[in-house]
């Protein structure tokens, strides 16, 4: 293998040669170079035989792509053959491949299916409408006193069904990270002599999504997670067989392991097997929304038997990003901080490169960091920041360097990049849930759909008006106001779509001679949506098609709609009862920013910044770990977004409408906790969860706001708004490091 320059703490991790090894690699230490270095190393030692791989398990397909391009490229400086040899996956991919070995063995059909996420998020949606349906009672429990009906009805349709939705799902998780079916479940809490009604409710969801996946043939993939243990518990040849295939496991993102995977990877590896486990903990930014926890990471480390090593150089930011991040770790880990966020960064420190390192850190430059103390209102916060992006990609050198906005939300990236937009800025938002413009041509059609599927309504046909309308130029903005609103005072519209000889709405108002303009809007917005209405009939994807060509011109638009109709056209092979409601329902989702549209994913491709030069990517920080730029602007650096436990935080699980500010979701799963492993001396208690789950977020966004910083290379933007009522302030973290930084080079 050609010679290549390493560091000493890679040198010392690729002399392993066998056994248990933990790895804890700060921010652009080059891991997955390492761990693909290694697995080169491995190969190319004989120390496999010629049925034998090194296993690589890693977190998303991006990674996977990543891995494996890698270490095909080390692989081609040997003699040895690419692409053999070794297998990266993901843990759903090991997990399928486990399970397919034997799926008789786990109570599977040979032909089961997998539902994908949209898929799976649907059938809970219909389970939790029918528990609410079936059980009112027991939310409204849960609920503000001081509500009003008015308010309590529109919650009932509005957000409660979200909230029972986001309670089952994660009673789901935690029941199959337990392995523990429904039954088993019920069992447990029919014991108990205590009432628990949110594990009641978590049970019974559970209980009837299984079900509908029973019903359908399929898993989940948490369930191929928890059946691929399963199989690898009851079938002794098969873990046998799957050592000697395996011999060396490597598994990166180790950080955001869960107590599954680690089980799962310790059965493959068995007693004295081979596994190296590298991560950050100081990066583990998923714990509130999954089963992931980084203490399994520590935890391994501290094993006796386990080499602990560290990867603590990095060349990625110059000497104030990596002075800035370190102060961050460091006021963490002293009476100083917050109790609640206290130890929630630990060392290794970040260390520079040496200058004759294959990656020099870039030149430093103090003044390149703007750490902003004043308090913006939200909607300044967008129009600052859009026009600093705008400036500084106007100047001739930044052409050629990158650049980010990263937002602690969807909704907040979504606005930004429509001022960028507005502003002529070339933006990149495929990092969001949705694009912009894939928000947006959903929106147009789920805007034309819901008019088809109520026709008499004046005010979906108005706004299916101006999504056919489109961008309007100044010069006729004010003739497209009045026709809409014709459309929305419109009393019959059947007057209007098919009217009866000499009851033409048009003619009877005298629209033609008061304002002929209007009129020819309307006349032509009649023929599209009665040429739309013929094809109603028409299966769902040609229906899409059909209005796509009246709705777009731009090519981006009409490949979206052509995604889209294929995914829906999938939809109703898989529920052929569904009508026309049911798949606006599914457009809803992608309009709102609710969810990822399938096809459009960037978790399944490579993003690598140094494409985009010259242009803005905005993405969320949970979207841009692993990824950098030359300059980063960080958004909302508030109490909101990143709270540290005070009590005048707020969080955004709890919910304004739940009294004693309870967040359901930690409550149940603290009831079910006591259902699984209840001890008599620590009975649930309500309320205590709720802190519980305060303080774990707060130092989960502590870490989320380390790993935003460490995505800059030189240049770094921080600002901070007052929220939506105003009354929002500066987050602690971020004040401690306008503090430091104001300590070392003085009030800027």
């Amino acid at each position: 293998m050609a010679e290549i320059r390493l560091r000493p703490s890679q040198e010392n991790i690729l002399a392993f040669t066998g056994g248990r090894m933990g790895i804890s690699a700060v921010p652009g230490a080059g891991k997955t170079f390492t761990l693909s270095l290694l697995a080169a190393r491995l190969l190319a030692s004989r120390a496999l035989g010629p049925e034998q791989e090194v296993l690589i398990v890693t977190l998303v397909n991006s990674a996977v792509d990543n891995f494996a391009a890698r270490i095909s490229g080390l692989i081609r400086q040997t003699r040895l053959m690419p692409n053999f040899g070794y297998r990266v996956r993901t843990l759903h991919g090991l997990a399928h491949d486990i399970v397919r070995e034997r799926p008789e063995a786990v109570g599977l059909a040979n032909d089961f299916q997998i539902v994908d996420e949209s898929e799976a998020t649907r059938i809970l949606h219909d389970v939790a409408l029918a528990y609410l349906r079936s059980n009112p009672d027991l939310i409204e429990s849960y609920l503000k006193p001081d509500l009003t009906e008015v308010d309590a009805q529109k919650l009932r349709r509005d957000r409660i069904p979200d909230l029972v939705e986001s309670i089952g799902l994660q009673a789901i998780r935690y029941a199959k990270d337990q392995e523990l079916s429904a039954d088993d479940l019920r069992q447990r809490l029919d014991e108990l002599p205590l009432p628990l009604p949110l594990a009641g409710m978590g049970c019974a969801l559970y209980a009837d999504y299984q079900r509908a996946l029973n019903y359908r043939g399929a898993v989940d993939f948490d369930d191929l997670i928890r059946l691929a243990l399963q199989a690898l518990k009851t079938d002794e040849q098969l873990v046998l067989r799957l050592r000697n295939q395996w011999p060396f496991i490597l598994e990166d993102e180790a950080q955001d392991s869960s107590h599954l995977q680690e089980e799962i990877l310790n059965l493959l590896a068995g007693p004295g097997g081979n596994w190296v486990r590298v991560g950050d903990p100081n990066q583990a930014i998923y714990e509130t929304f999954t089963t992931a926890n980084p203490e399994y990471l520590l935890e391994f480390r501290r094993q006796p038997g386990v080499r602990d090593e560290d990867l603590p150089e990095s060349g990625r930011s110059s000497a104030s990003i990596i002075d800035l991040a370190n102060h961050l770790i460091a006021w963490s880990n002293t009476p100083q901080a917050p109790e609640a966020l206290q130890g929630a960064l630990i060392p290794p420190y970040i260390q520079p490169t040496a200058p004759d390192d294959p990656q020099p850190n870039p030149p430093n430059r103090p003044e390149l960091i703007y750490l902003h103390e004043k308090k913006l209102e939200a909607a300044k916060e967008i129009e600052t920041i859009a026009a600093s992006v705008k400036r500084w990609l106007e100047v001739e050198e930044n052409q050629q360097r990158t650049v980010a906005v990263l937002v602690p939300r969807n909704a907040r990236g979504s606005e930004l990049a429509e001022e960028l937009k507005r502003l002529g800025v070339d933006v990149v938002d495929t990092l969001l849930k949705t694009t912009t413009a894939t928000r947006q041509s959903a929106g147009a059609i789920a805007n034309v759909l819901r008019a088809l599927a109520d026709p008499l309504n004046g005010h979906k046909l108005s706004r299916a008006y101006r999504s056919w309308r489109g961008k309007v130029e100044d010069d006729s903005k004010k003739v497209v106001e009045r026709a809409a609103s014709h459309l929305h005072r419109m009393m019959r519209t059947e007057d209007y779509l098919a009217p009866l000889p000499g009851e033409d709405y048009l003619e009877k108002i005298g629209l033609h001679t008061t304002d002929e303009p209007a009129y020819h809007e309307l006349a032509a917005f009649r023929e599209s949506v009665r040429r739309w209405q013929a094809a109603v009939l028409l299966p769902i994807d040609q229906l899409l098609l059909t209005l796509s060509q009246d709705l777009f011109t731009e090519p981006a638009d009409l490949a979206v709609a052509h995604k889209m109709a294929g995914a829906l056209r999938q939809r109703t092979h898989e529920h052929p009862d569904w009508l026309l409601p049911d798949l606006i329902g599914e457009i809803e989702e992608i309009a709102t920013n609710k969810r990822k549209f399938l096809g459009f994913s960037s978790d399944d491709t490579n993003f690598n910044p140094d494409d985009y030069k010259g242009r803005v990517v905005i993405a969320t920080i949970h979207k841009a770990k692993g990824l950098e730029w030359d300059r980063v602007y960080l958004m909302s650096a508030n109490n909101y977004d990143f709270p540290s436990g005070a009590p005048y935080d707020t969080f955004i699980s709890e919910k304004y409408f739940i009294r004693d500010r309870l967040n359901l979701e930690a409550e149940a799963l603290d009831q079910l906790r006591v259902v699984v492993h209840g001890d008599p001396e620590d009975w649930y208690e309500e309320g205590h969860a709720t802190q519980r789950s305060r303080i774990d977020y707060a130092r989960e966004r502590l870490r989320l706001l380390y790993v935003g910083v460490t995505r800059a290379r030189q240049e770094l933007v921080v600002t901070w708004n007052g929220g939506k009522q105003g009354q929002a302030v500066p987050a602690t973290p971020f004040v401690e490091l306008i503090n430091f930084w104001e300590s070392l080079h003085g009030h800027r």
